[in-house]
């Protein structure tokens, strides 16, 4: 039987979770010795219930067979692979939680270490402040050498692995499917960036739909990949609050971004910073809590890091005076002109010069929010 075949069919016996799975291969040194153990070898297996014990014996039904073999194809195709628990490139760190996955599905390349990587996660519906906050936010991180995880969806995922992106840094999806379907459809093009930077991962089989339950499970693998978890921007139902349930589990670091307090999108992580989460303003706040995890050249680096700011005095008393009005959260274009005391077309001006400089952004609805100024 080959190695791949035999992961494949273990992982199918009905019973077996993924932390018995971690606990069998290593007991018995891979797939293949396990499915070869004697009923009395399995019983020394500690808390192994005798049910999980008669499973593997059995055989194997025809149609796992066929299941596998089918799957196998598919990975012989090469497009994607995977790393088992046993593997020397296996993440370290996801490897010490207590249900890491067996088995992980990798488009891309996953890094050498894995140690120094932070997740950022928040809302699907995310404001424009809140995606922009995000993306900057990331950008630093990475541009020190920390790995952005995050779960391509739609929102504050999105915005963090682009954030790597801009920083030409390595970032990794975590997917709720498999790694053969992108999930939402409209990120072919993201994906396929982070996978020319990083990699996109799953542990689930090839083919796999989004379906709903696949996402909370998969949020424990973001959590354990990473040094700690940024809470970006979530209310109180986020799927990012269950990543952060599992970051405090597996003993990681968790931060909240806060917002406007009546602000529902902000709830979520008001109450994790309630609840003792680090507050983040910016990058700063999160080093300053990772550095004592933090060695060799990249904690040198991160020590060394500096956080450019644009003083006032590069700006003409007409720009301080438009830039004053604008914040993180839009502004319309009229609002801006009602407050001014300066005609259209010179706002309209003023505006286009700050957007040059990368001082503010436009969003959508003709509003403008500001950025790193």
């Amino acid at each position: 039987m080959e190695l791949l075949e035999a992961w494949l069919i273990l992982r199918s016996v009905k019973g077996v979770s993924d932390g018995t799975l971690c606990t069998l291969v290593r007991h018995f040194g891979g797939p293949k010795e396990v499915l070869s153990a004697s009923a009395s070898e399995l019983r020394h297996v500690a808390g192994l219930r005798p049910s999980v014990v008669t499973a593997l014996r059995k055989e194997p039904e025809p149609s796992v067979v066929a299941h596998v073999r089918k799957e196998m194809r598919l990975l012989e195709k090469g497009e994607s692979g995977i790393v088992t628990i046993l593997d020397a490139a296996y993440p370290r760190r996801l490897a010490m939680i207590p249900d890491p996955p067996p088995l992980l599905y990798v488009c891309g390349t996953l890094p050498a270490s894995d140690d120094y990587a932070v997740a950022i996660v928040g809302s699907r519906k995310a404001s424009p402040a809140g995606v922009l906050m995000t993306q900057e936010l990331s950008q630093q991180l990475a541009g020190m050498g920390l790995t952005i995880v995050s779960g391509l969806a739609r929102g504050i995922d999105a915005a963090a692995h682009r954030g790597a992106l801009a920083a030409k840094a390595t970032t990794i999806a975590v997917v709720g499917c498999g790694v053969d379907r992108t999930y939402p459809p409209e990120h072919q093009q993201l994906r396929r960036d982070i996978e020319g930077h990083g990699a996109v991962v799953s542990e689930l089989p090839l083919g796999a739909p989004p379906l709903p339950y696949h996402f909370p499970r998969r949020n424990r693998i973001i959590s354990g990949l990473s040094l700690g978890v940024i809470v970006s921007e979530a209310d109180q139902k986020s799927g990012a609050l269950i990543t952060a349930r599992f970051a405090l589990e597996q003993n990681r670091e968790v931060f909240a971004v806060p917002g406007a307090v009546k602000y529902g999108k902000h709830r979520g992580a008001h109450g994790l910073i309630k609840q003792g989460a680090k507050l983040v303003e910016d990058a700063r706040d999160v080093v300053e809590e990772l550095l004592p995890q933090l060695d060799g050249p990249l904690g040198d680096r991160v020590k060394n890091a500096g956080f450019q700011e644009t003083t006032s005095q590069s700006f003409t008393p007409k720009e301080r005076r438009v830039l004053s009005l604008l914040h993180e959260d839009p502004v319309s274009i009229d609002e801006v002109l009602m407050e001014s005391p300066f005609d259209r077309a010179e706002v309209m001006s003023l505006l286009l010069s700050l957007e040059l400089r990368g001082c503010i952004r436009q969003v959508p609805g003709s509003c403008y929010v500001r950025t790193s100024c």
